[in-house]
């Protein structure tokens, strides 16, 4: 009996050691974080920021590439088929969860991409042309309501939380606008800069200096609170409509079936990058707000956001692509 018991005894050291200089050599490569947009966007600087800070942490080096197109679903459908080894990672976006409700897709962001953490999430400002005779949400919505239609307002594309967001709340407010949408960002800001479109639902990066030049008048920003940048300006829940939030979130995720061990080593390196003084200051800095979650509350943030725009595209009569 007590030799049986020490050679059981033996076997399992011998696979603890074993195993455990296969799993300390994660990582022994550069990482790829794979964010599906243009170079220049919220998104992408800071997915560079993070990435600046990571690879020291894990000791290796993270290296930022662009895969742009479809509104996110290449780079998306890249990171999805990758093998789950901890060597690909997403830093997306809001367009994950509204996707599924425009366009078929190659993949499925449920079972295919395993959820890292929420990494924070940026308000938009609600923002008209300085030429524009609206200067309260209010008054925007009553106009609206006097001529359903007749207000346009833009976006960077179908699939991105400018159009969605703008959708909600025009469902929410009870009132009629057209959308004009854009092929990206660029020159949907510039839009709203030349008077173009009525408005447009912009992020805080995206608009701040134009709102600073006096070329856009922000009416209203989508956050819960007021933002620390714009303390003047109100909310849409308190200015218009009553529990209306929405925010363009970043997050990181891996593919599915990634180890649990490199899970949490890669998790634990986020949390610590994400409390550094340096980071929280330029996150403040582009008005967005650091959350860092847990996997398993992202994934719950997630379902949230998948159940709320897929109500957004059913009550907009949107059909899928």
């Amino acid at each position: 009996m007590k030799r049986r018991f020490l050679a059981r005894t033996l076997l399992a050291l011998a696979a603890a050691c074993s195993i455990a200089p296969a799993f300390a050599a994660w990582p022994d490569k550069p990482i790829s974080l794979v964010v599906p947009y243009a170079p220049g966007g919220t998104a992408d600087a800071l997915a560079r920021l993070v990435a600046q800070h990571l690879g020291p942490r894990l000791k290796t080096t993270v290296v930022v590439l662009n895969k742009a197109g479809a509104s996110g679903v290449i780079g998306q459908g890249e990171v999805a088929r990758a093998p789950a080894d901890g060597y690909t990672v997403l830093y997306d976006a809001t367009p994950l969860s509204i996707n599924p409700h425009l366009q078929k897709l190659p993949y499925d962001p449920d079972k295919d991409l395993q959820p890292l953490s929420l990494v924070a999430v940026t308000p938009m400002l609600v923002a008209v042309p300085k030429s524009s005779p609206y200067n309260t949400l209010p008054d925007l919505i009553k106009a609206a309501k006097q001529s359903p239609g007749k207000l346009t307002f833009g976006s960077g594309g179908q699939g991105t939380v400018q159009y969605m967001g703008a959708e909600l709340f025009a469902q929410k407010a009870g009132i009629a606008l057209t959308h004009v949408p854009y092929k990206s960002g660029g020159p949907f800001i510039q839009a709203i800069l030349s008077g173009e479109i009525d408005l447009g639902f912009g992020n805080v990066p995206a608009l701040t200096a134009h709102v600073k030049s006096g070329m856009v008048k922000p009416l209203a920003i989508t956050s819960g609170a007021r933002n620390p940048g714009y303390p003047d300006v109100p909310t849409i829940g308190e200015s218009a409509v009553k529990g209306y939030e929405v925010y363009e979130w970043n997050g990181m995720f891996v593919p599915a079936g990634t180890p649990a061990e490199t899970v949490n080593a890669l998790h634990a390196a986020i949390r610590d990058v994400m409390a550094l003084p340096e980071v929280k200051e330029r996150f403040d800095a582009l008005g967005s707000r650091i959350v860092a979650s847990s996997p398993e509350d992202f994934r719950k943030f997630l379902a949230a956001e998948h159940s709320r725009w897929a109500e957004t595209v059913k009550a907009a009569g949107i059909k899928k692509e």
